[in-house]
């Protein structure tokens, strides 16, 4: 069967040679290994920078013109920087601008803390750790629609749970309890969620920035006579903190485009307190149909999100460099 096999891939080889032309292949037998790599990977790439660049380029055009896509038909005319102009000082669109800051900043704060704490509980490689970091991951392994209707369910303020447990641990009524029809409760209530899927990611980032560190190295701490305490500070943070950044890295820039999440839990209410910048920007689009101004908008986010992340891959190379 191995020889019959064989026989038949040898036959298409010498099948594919015999018709491939004399020019192409003593220009193939020319080419070197990575000319031929490249030759492989090209069309990828290419496909790949028209699905990616394409996109950019054609929204910074229509940023700069009053395109509405409601009306295809209607003459497009420039209109300079008077989209950026009206963005930038519109103060609906700051406001949504400090609502992301907030979610971005609490989530990563929680799930950093969380995350690395559940690192090093697992790290230490206890009886049955293998199962706890398999329930651990569940959450990040389901679809946002899942967790935000589950979530939603759970906040239900006469037979969700979460109202439950407030209240027994609290005693306050439960349907006092309005975690997403509360101006004050709403934001919480989603970043509970969001660092409740997206901590198991951070932890298991931590995880492997601690599975990294050499062994010698906390035996040559001890033979030191240093305390827990001390090697905690002085050789795990230290070591795992690239790793730490790179989840923050991550974890902040997907966060920074937050939208399933609170388009399921609150629709960007009570009012408008949860509207973040996703939610502005797809308003401004499919709303108000103000296409170029939200082209705009979304040129705005793109230069910050980049310029912030490439402020701090600066920081980060430089840690990995001590």
């Amino acid at each position: 069967m191995n020889i019959s096999h064989s026989s038949i891939v040898e036959k298409a080889a010498d099948a594919t040679a015999r018709a491939t032309p004399v020019s192409v292949a003593r220009r193939v037998r020319g080419l070197s290994d990575r000319a031929i790599a490249w030759v492989f990977i090209a069309p990828a790439i290419t496909l790949l920078l028209a699905i990616n660049i394409f996109p950019l380029l054609w929204a910074v055009y229509l940023s700069f013109t009053n395109y509405r896509a409601n009306r295809p038909n209607a003459p497009v005319q420039g209109v300079g920087f008077s989209n950026y102009e009206r963005v930038l000082t519109d103060p609906d669109i700051w406001q949504a601008m400090q609502t992301t800051a907030h979610f971005v900043f609490w989530t990563i704060v929680l799930q950093t803390v969380i995350g690395f704490a559940l690192a090093y509980l697992i790290d230490r490689k206890f009886r049955g750790h293998a199962f706890w970091t398999t329930i651990i991951l569940i959450p990040m392994m389901l679809s946002p629609a899942v967790v935000g209707n589950f979530w939603r369910f759970l906040y239900e303020p006469q037979i969700g749970l979460f109202a439950y447990a407030v209240s027994l641990l609290t005693g306050i009524p439960t349907s006092d309890i309005q975690m997403l029809g509360s101006v004050s409760l709403a934001p919480w209530a989603i970043i509970i969620v969001d660092t409740w899927m997206w901590t198991p990611y951070v932890m298991l980032i931590c995880l492997a920035g601690l599975r990294s560190i050499p062994d010698y190295i906390y035996e040559a701490a001890e033979v030191d006579r240093a305390s827990a305490w001390r090697q905690f500070w002085s050789i795990t943070v230290p070591m795992a903190l690239p790793f730490i950044m790179l989840a923050v890295l991550f974890r902040g820039i997907e966060n920074f485009k937050m939208f399933d999440m609170v388009t399921l839990l609150t629709g960007g209410g009570p009012g408008s307190v949860t509207e973040v910048a996703s939610i502005t920007l797809k308003r401004t689009a499919f709303e108000s149909w103000a296409t170029g101004r939200a082209s705009a908008f979304a040129i705005v986010l793109f230069v910050a999100v980049f310029g912030l992340a490439n402020i701090y891959v600066k920081a980060l190379n430089k840690v990995k460099q001590r």
